[in-house]
């Protein structure tokens, strides 16, 4: 029973979440000219270092050839770089330049000034009760992706 429970409640937060990250998304983020998909990428090389098209295709939910076209014009403008595997060459490894990282961190400083005026009504209390809960969250889902690595 406590399973299932867990799941029903996972399951709602993340809805909640979902419908809370549309009304994020509804604010134009284009910062220097780039659309939200690209800054994205850019996020994600910043954060988790070098990665492969593939990968990157996966957790933005596009397919590859999709991302070609942003990827041309982030390395166009110096935000990226790549390199072809040497040991497998049909991998080619995308990482993000300084340039790249400079409006990287521009872009999660917007981010997180949005998501303090998604939340800014709420109370002191409130505020707490979820800061820790989601400290909580955190340090399990640390806990298993750890142990599934």
């Amino acid at each position: 029973m406590a399973r299932k429970e867990f799941v029903k409640v996972l399951e709602s937060n993340l809805f909640i979440l979902d419908r809370l990250s549309d009304r994020l998304q509804k604010n134009p983020i284009v910062l220097s000219g780039y659309p939200r998909q690209q800054l994205s990428i850019l996020v994600r090389l910043h954060i988790g270092g070098p990665a492969k098209l593939k990968d990157i295709a996966h957790r933005e939910m596009v397919t590859a050839p999709n991302l070609c076209a942003a990827f041309r014009k982030l390395e166009r403008d110096g935000l990226v770089s790549r390199r072809i595997d040497e040991k497998d060459r049909r991998n080619t490894w995308y990482s993000v330049t300084a340039a790249g990282e400079k409006i990287a961190i521009q872009a999660m400083d917007t981010m997180r000034s949005m998501i303090e005026r998604l939340f800014s009504s709420l109370s002191r209390t409130d505020e707490d009760a979820l800061t820790k809960s989601l400290k909580t969250i955190n340090n399990i889902l640390t806990k298993m992706e750890l142990a599934n690595a």
